[in-house]
């Protein structure tokens, strides 16, 4: 139920996120999902690609800073308040969402969330048994 995941850390100036783009896509490596967030200084992209090893490992051949983070994603209903149901099951069973993004697979069918949970474990026990469909790592890198 584990999905593995990329975080890598950018200087904030142009042309750095073509420079990661450009690298992995000479390697064949597909985005499935990525999110980017900044500071003054710096960014943090987050990527689920379908070959995380050797995205890894040609990034850090490249000079990037690479690490790698498990995170859970979870498939809700692409309708309103299809988010608001898994919300609650995490704020009843008292979990600390770290970060999560989404996307859609398919508009009006089904949205993809991805959460960073500070007890990943609790959250997959919690989730599955109040009937959440988590994906696993070969379904999503299939995407």
């Amino acid at each position: 139920m584990k999905v593995e995941q990329i975080a890598i850390f950018l200087e904030n100036k142009s042309g750095r996120l073509a420079d990661i783009t450009g690298i992995l896509a000479e390697k064949g490596i597909n985005i499935r999902a990525m999110s980017l967030a900044d500071t003054a200084d710096f960014g943090i992209l987050r990527l689920i690609v379908n070959d995380t090893e050797n995205a890894q490992k040609v990034l850090k051949e490249n000079g990037f800073t690479v690490g790698k983070t498990e995170v859970i994603v979870v498939e809700v209903a692409d309708k309103p308040g299809g988010l608001a149901g898994v919300l609650q099951t995490i704020k009843e069973g008292e979990l600390n969402i770290e970060y999560m993004y989404a996307f859609t697979q398919k508009s009006g069918e089904t949205g993809l969330i991805i959460f960073r949970f500070d007890e990943i474990d609790k959250a997959i026990d919690i989730l599955v048994k109040s009937g959440v469909r988590l994906l696993s790592g070969v379904e999503v890198y299939a995407i």
